[in-house]
């Protein structure tokens, strides 16, 4: 069954120049209506605009190049409906089937998801996991760690403190493309869905008791 499990264009605003004319008020209705000349630099704003907005890591060459998995593909899921296309993230969408907090997740309005990848799973010994993910409430306590409400940004996550869905705090630290929460190394980043913004991680996070 496909888990409805756990992503922003920007558009660049031309600006017209208009060539002056010489001396005489009276210039040719010709030369006054002529088209403004397109600026060269709003190409360069466009392309900059472009490259901040787009996720960011070793781990997203791991993601599909096309389909539902892909950034394009994610980016028009719910968060819980599009981490089930993302082959990284397999274990955490079977852990939030067994929370039942896929409905949740995907009803949730711009939230930040961090989201361990298979690899950060496997870190967990299989007796504690399994246990873990036989107990609802704990394994809800942990899922809702990951979650933080609002859309951060990587200039959020430089030097940020959030408050979780679970209660208690995610605190990140980083720059340009090398950002941890709770000292767990984002591996792929700045991934947009349609209602979050996601950020797959080395390490499952684990809430203070």
């Amino acid at each position: 069954m496909k888990a409805r499990f756990l992503t922003l264009p920007l558009l660049a605003v031309a600006v017209s120049l208009t060539a002056a004319c010489g001396g005489d008020t009276s210039a040719s209705p010709a030369a006054s209506s002529a088209a403004p000349a397109p600026s060269t630099e709003s190409p360069m704003v466009s392309d900059s605009a472009s490259s901040a907005a787009m996720p960011f890591g070793a781990a997203c060459s791991a993601v599909p190049a096309s389909g539902e998995g892909s950034f394009t593909g994610m980016a028009d899921d719910p968060v819980a409906t599009a981490a089930s296309n993302n082959p990284l993230l397999s274990t955490l969408v079977t852990a939030v089937q067994k929370a039942g907090l896929g409905d949740t997740l995907n009803s949730a309005e711009d939230i930040t998801v961090f989201a361990p990848t298979n690899d950060a799973f496997a870190k967990i010994p299989k007796e504690t996991l399994d246990k873990v993910l036989a107990d609802k409430k704990t394994l809800t306590d942990i899922l809702t760690y990951h979650v933080v409400q609002g859309r951060k940004t990587p200039a959020d996550l430089a030097n940020g403190s959030f408050t979780t869905l679970q209660g208690g705090t995610v605190t990140t630290t980083g720059s340009g493309e090398d950002f941890k929460a709770n000292g767990a190394a984002v591996l792929c980043g700045n991934v947009s869905t349609r209602n979050a913004t996601v950020y797959i991680i080395d390490t499952v996070l684990m809430p203070k008791s």
